[in-house]
């Protein structure tokens, strides 16, 4: 039998191919842009198999999708084609979420709408024009990756951010919510027909304002036990309120003085390296989950694995300014520094390199090992800190975007 993936993370490809070999399943990437796998794919040798079609276009997919007889399961993980995954597997007849939640999960004001009639939320969604509510953030209602995000505390900061708008490409609309101020954490979680499971928390290192672009993350915080089984019991309440019954969620959200606030949940697993941190932090493949849930069986990891793996801490590397992308510095010393540290490029040379805000400008993560979160964050960062993307200037800086 046969599991299709409609795109995946920019990581994780090996450790779901992994997955669908201990299930007895062959694994397809269908993808209009391989080379985003480029890392991936040199690791994965025979156990994937790629297709290349234009998975902007439904139809198309779902071709190539009938053209394969023995197909068992279709995995969708990612926001941009999750709700395109859940359609096609619906009209296949294959397991998946209902397209309806999708709907609702993809739209962060309808998702802000329900958490505040339950009581999860001081707020509902603002009008991005008329609200006198400061400070708050104007996004798109669909957005991914910190793109077309506004942090504006005055009318004058809104009003600008109002013209930028207005000639950015979005994937939904407008919206404005309350900017909730606190450290940024998320909750990586596994559901399935209802039940949910806090794997753990994940720390979230940001840029200063106003840009707030993810700079590093450390898994799994070391929250006190009874904070941990609130958090827990409080993360289940909302997805539940937010339609989520299935699969992985990668929740963001705000410790505030007055407790937590949801920034956005994210129907499938954490981007980046959380994959591999979950991976690493347990002790066992995380992604046999996503195969089970994909085949509409219960995930065994909703009943626990034994733990005591490695945590992680991890740090992207930016450019300093926008140009052409012709290398790195530093990587050879990676070998002699603590924690095991490794390195995983997400761009390449030849790139070029323009949206510094937000993390499409990020060439590669480092990644580092130790007994706490904590301390896998130190050494992460101090092997971070002597590697430098080498880039020829000469593209501006798209700061609208």
């Amino acid at each position: 039998m046969t599991l299709v993936l409609l795109e995946a993370l920019t990581f994780g490809l090996g450790r779901i191919a992994d997955a669908a070999r201990a299930a007895g399943h062959d694994l397809v990437l269908l993808t209009g842009d391989r080379s985003i796998y480029t890392h991936e794919l040199s690791r994965c040798g025979d156990r994937l198999r790629v297709v290349d079609v234009d998975t902007t276009d439904v139809a198309a997919c779902e071709r190539v999708l009938g053209g394969i007889g023995d197909l068992a399961g279709l995995i969708s993980s990612t926001d941009t084609w999750a709700l395109p995954g859940a359609a096609l597997a619906a009209r296949l007849g294959l397991p998946g979420p209902s397209p309806d939640s999708v709907r609702v999960l993809r739209d962060k004001a309808a998702v802000r709408a329900r958490l505040n009639e339950r009581g999860l939320s001081r707020s509902g969604p603002l009008d991005p024009v008329t609200t006198a509510v400061f400070p708050l953030v104007l996004k798109d209602s669909a957005g991914t990756s910190s793109r077309a995000v506004w942090l504006v505390r005055t009318p004058a900061e809104r009003d600008a951010a109002l013209l930028a708008a207005a000639v950015t490409p979005f994937k939904g609309r407008l919206i404005a919510e309350p900017y909730f101020e606190g450290p940024l954490y998320s909750a990586e979680t596994l559901s399935w027909r209802g039940e949910t499971r806090l794997l753990g928390v994940l720390s979230r290192v940001l840029s200063p304002e106003p840009a707030r672009r993810e700079e590093a993350a450390s898994f799994p915080v070391a929250f006190p036990a009874a904070d941990l089984a609130e958090l827990g019991e409080w993360i289940g309440r909302v997805l539940a309120a937010a339609g989520h019954e299935r699969g992985f969620a990668h929740t963001e959200f705000v410790l505030t003085a007055d407790g937590p606030e949801v920034v956005e949940i994210n129907a499938r697993i954490g981007g980046a390296l959380v994959g591999e941190a979950l991976c690493r932090a347990l002790g066992a493949n995380a992604y046999d989950a996503m195969v089970q849930v994909a085949l509409g069986s219960r995930p065994d990891l909703l009943d626990g694995v034994p733990g005591g793996g490695a945590a992680t801490g991890f740090v992207a590397l930016y450019p300093r300014e926008a140009g052409v992308l012709e290398g790195w510095t530093g990587l050879e010393r990676l070998a002699d520094l603590p924690g095991h540290p490794e390195w995983y490029p997400t761009a390449s040379p030849g790139d070029v390199l323009e949206h510094l805000t937000d993390q499409r400008s990020c060439t590669g993560i480092v990644l580092a090992e130790a007994p706490t979160a904590e301390l896998a964050l130190h050494r992460a960062q101090a092997a971070a800190g002597g590697i430098i993307p080498v880039v020829r200037a000469g593209h501006r800086v798209d700061a609208a975007v």
